[in-house]
């Protein structure tokens, strides 16, 4: 395994699109981080039309993948959590070649978990846990039942992920075992979902009600990025110029339901700008509260 590693080394060390490159060995008990291979590389490359290319082959009778991602693509990754193994590639995986010490700079920096890379991450979580909350609720109410469940217990995931980002971990993929040790108060409401007696129809109640006393009590806090942006201009933001903020993007479809909630709650504030005198139309634009 080592030689295959150092003939790797040697075969990206002088190919100019490479910036750096770890190994991630297959985990025997989590083979789905590798995708099965016996070797995963991530390539970190400056030519953008590399990026999220991928190639399967087997050397010395190793099954090998390769993953090219640009900078900007593998930080986004990291900030939003798009992909839930990137975490351990990039802390556990063997840096092979690292030009400008890039992959150890920024995996000193997930290590410190910056206060900004935190919020970014609660706003992203939260704006996802916001809506599969609702549309639980909503789904109880119809008496689809299936669907209010299935909806609560991706909320219960987001709010786990909240509660280990608030400890200032980056959420892995066994989410659940951290949580265990982090707040056991959360794992139990998993385990009341997912293993209780109690009729669906009661577990989904249960979790929605410590939804409502817990997590939205967290809404403040987990929007302090969103308030940052609004607080950037003097003038009220539109929904449109919000949605493309490139801080924004990766939450752009769960917006407007935040904003509108944030708006009941008083947390921001809704400012009516006149569009259409005739038509007695006005455009609401969002500033801090």
């Amino acid at each position: 395994m080592d030689n295959s590693k150092d003939q790797l080394m040697l075969k990206f060390r002088d190919d100019p699109r490479v910036i750096s490159v770890t190994a991630v060995e297959n985990p025997k008990q989590l083979p789905a981080l590798t995708d099965g291979f016996d070797i995963l590389l991530l390539i970190i490359t400056n030519d953008l039309s590399l990026n999220n290319h991928t190639t399967n082959y087997i050397k010395d009778e190793l099954r090998i993948q390769e993953r090219w991602v640009d900078p900007s693509s593998l930080e986004q990754w990291i900030r939003n959590g798009d992909n839930r193994n990137i975490i351990h590639w990039l802390l556990k995986g063997e840096i092979l070649l690292d030009h400008n010490v890039y992959l150890e700079g920024l995996r000193h920096k997930m290590l410190e978990f910056p206060v900004d890379l935190r919020e970014q991450k609660l706003l992203f979580e939260f704006s996802y846990f916001l809506r599969k909350y609702l549309q639980s609720k909503e789904y109880l109410l119809d008496e689809h039942l299936l669907d209010a469940y299935n909806n609560i217990l991706e909320a219960l995931h987001h709010w786990a992920r909240i509660v280990i980002i608030e400890e200032g971990f980056h959420p892995e993929i066994t989410v659940w075992r951290q949580v265990r040790v982090i707040n056991p108060g959360v794992y139990k409401l998993y385990e009341e979902l997912t293993t209780s007696k109690e009729t669906l129809k009661q577990r989904v109640q249960l979790v929605l009600l410590a939804c409502e006393f817990s997590v939205m009590s967290k809404m403040e806090r987990c929007c302090k990025a969103l308030f940052s942006i609004l607080q950037q201009s003097e003038q009220p933001w539109g929904a449109d110029d919000l949605q493309n903020h490139p801080h924004l993007a990766e939450i752009r479809v769960e917006l407007p339901l935040l904003l509108n909630k944030l708006a009941r709650k008083s947390l921001i504030r809704e400012v009516a700008i006149p569009m259409d005198e005739e038509l007695n139309e006005v455009e609401l634009k969002y500033t801090t509260a």
